[in-house]
């Protein structure tokens, strides 16, 4: 592809807002501006508001992606919402209810069996019917406390959408067999019957309720299971900084050796990741076939491949 003669200004300014580093640029001009213009032809011939769904394993770049195209196609006249799957995780409360009823697993977030699937489409289903005086808000989920944000600390839409942009791990992830013999520690030493393996196999099931919602399935793949591990452990550091900086803000930092609730040593950052690792590798080898736009990624976290289905291999 051809380099632009001259930056592009939104992608400049969103670079400096999200201290993004310079090679950056080179990604956004050459992927997520043909993407937007793709999404953009897409709900110009479309009858109402187009929803993409945003799929990516931790630390892929999904949140990143999805904030730039919303400032991209803002440029182009379509107001965009973007809404993560991780905002409609049940509450602490629910998921404790969950592992005393169903499996202990369950109490920690991540799975498909953890999010408020009846909060996700009627949040699609008022943005979808939204006019010019609508007021839509849009949940928040805490990860740092492990905790849904109290509604007041909602964000709030104001008039008609064009585009719904749904991201996370799991979006548009098709059922997959669960059974079988443990691939994990985690497994092996607290789902040893395969109960806690089978629930979520359901609830997948239940999901495509939400994933028929989308009419464009984008995937960032990562190149193998290691560098999701890697990419997430930076994700997790990130996390804790910013709380740092939040409790320095605040005239209260957190006291060295003081427990962040949320926040997850390297040790117990592993253990989480094996919650979702058996359908983070079942999307890695089935979901390519079926996405409609896939972007590869190298293990050094850059884009190096686009294909858009409907349009043939190769970038638009």
């Amino acid at each position: 592809m051809t380099k632009p003669s001259a930056p592009h200004p939104i992608i400049e300014q969103f670079m400096t807002q999200e201290r993004l580093p310079p090679e950056f640029a080179e990604t956004a001009h050459d992927y997520y501006v043909p993407l937007s213009d793709y999404i953009a032809a897409r709900r110009r011939s479309a009858s109402g508001p187009l929803i993409v769904g945003v799929n990516g394993a931790q630390g892929t770049g999904k949140s990143t992606l999805s904030l730039l195209l919303k400032r991209l196609l803002q440029a182009q006249h379509l107001e965009c919402v973007v809404i993560s799957i991780d905002d409609l995780y049940l509450t602490r409360g629910q998921r404790l209810r969950l592992s005393e009823q169903v499996h202990p697993l369950l109490k920690t977030r991540g799975v498909p069996g953890t999010h408020d699937l009846n909060l996700g489409l009627e949040l699609i289903a008022a943005l979808e019917g939204a006019t010019g005086d609508s007021l839509v808000a849009i949940p928040h989920f805490d990860k740092a406390q492990d905790e849904r944000s109290p509604s007041q600390y909602w964000q709030v839409h104001s008039g008609a959408v064009d585009v719904i942009l749904l991201e996370g791990w799991c979006v548009g992830a098709r059922p997959s067999t669960f059974a079988g013999s443990p691939i994990n520690a985690l497994e092996r030493d607290h789902d040893a019957d395969g109960a806690w393996r089978r629930y979520i196999e359901a609830q997948l099931v239940d999901y495509q309720r939400l994933f028929a919602q989308l009419d464009v399935l984008l995937m960032l793949k990562a190149p193998s299971m290691e560098c999701i591990i890697a990419w997430r452990t930076l994700q997790e550091q990130k996390l804790a900084a910013k709380v740092q900086a939040a409790a320095q803000a605040s005239d209260s930092p957190v006291e060295a050796g003081a427990p962040n609730r949320g926040i997850m040593n390297a040790t117990e950052l592993l253990w989480f990741i094996m919650h979702y690792e058996r359908l983070t590798r079942s999307m890695l080898e089935t979901m390519p076939q079926h996405a409609d736009v896939l972007f590869n990624l190298d293990a050094e976290h850059r884009i190096v491949a686009a294909c858009y289905k409907d349009l043939g291999e190769g970038e638009p």
